[in-house]
């Protein structure tokens, strides 16, 4: 099976600033993005997205997407649209000491991100597709691709996907290989 994971185009939001869940508008037209990335997808694949619009949009622009709640950022609670410096050092040296299974206030860790990137997973293997093409997010693609190459989830936020940018992964019986990253 051929995995293509493509994170939304930029977000309307200033810098700095922790959207994660927050549905956010995007700064770039998505039809333009699917038009810089549609020469990258094979011809016929089936289209998962998020709901979010900053997902959804481009993957309506790149075909007929099934919207999956599982694909959605993370949810950030309590953080969400607040600038880093205002959430502070201190809460953020905790997350770092335990990425995987520290929570924000009122949101949701980086384990339960996974279980439901997972659970979404194997609803797609099962189905039998030989080319799916996956608009999402960073946490969710960060998740999956992480549990794919078998890296240390401390680790996960090395894997840097680029805003309107496609990620290819082939996917075997006996693991993954990635193709290639952020064109």
């Amino acid at each position: 099976m051929q995995v293509y994971l493509i994170r939304h185009p930029r977000p309307q939001v200033a810098a700095g600033v922790c959207y994660g869940r927050t549905d956010v508008p995007l700064a770039e037209d998505a039809q333009a993005a699917a038009a810089r990335l549609r020469p990258l997808l094979p011809e016929e694949f089936v289209l998962y997205a998020s709901p979010l619009q900053r997902a959804w949009r481009l993957a309506c622009a790149l075909g007929e997407p099934v919207a999956d709640a599982r694909l959605q950022e993370m949810d950030f609670g309590d953080w969400e649209m607040r600038h880093y410096d205002e959430i502070g050092a201190a809460a953020w040296a905790q997350w770092e000491a335990d990425p995987l299974h520290f929570c924000p206030p009122g949101g949701e860790s980086l384990a339960q991100l996974t279980a439901r990137v997972m659970a979404w997973w194997q609803q797609v293997q099962a189905s039998g597709a030989e080319s799916v093409v996956v608009v999402a997010h960073g946490g969710p693609l960060r998740a999956w691709l992480g549990t794919q190459l078998k890296i240390v989830s401390k680790y996960w936020l090395s894997l840097d996907f680029a805003c309107g940018a496609c990620s290819r992964v082939d996917v075997y019986e006996w693991g993954v290989s990635l193709r290639w990253m952020n064109r």
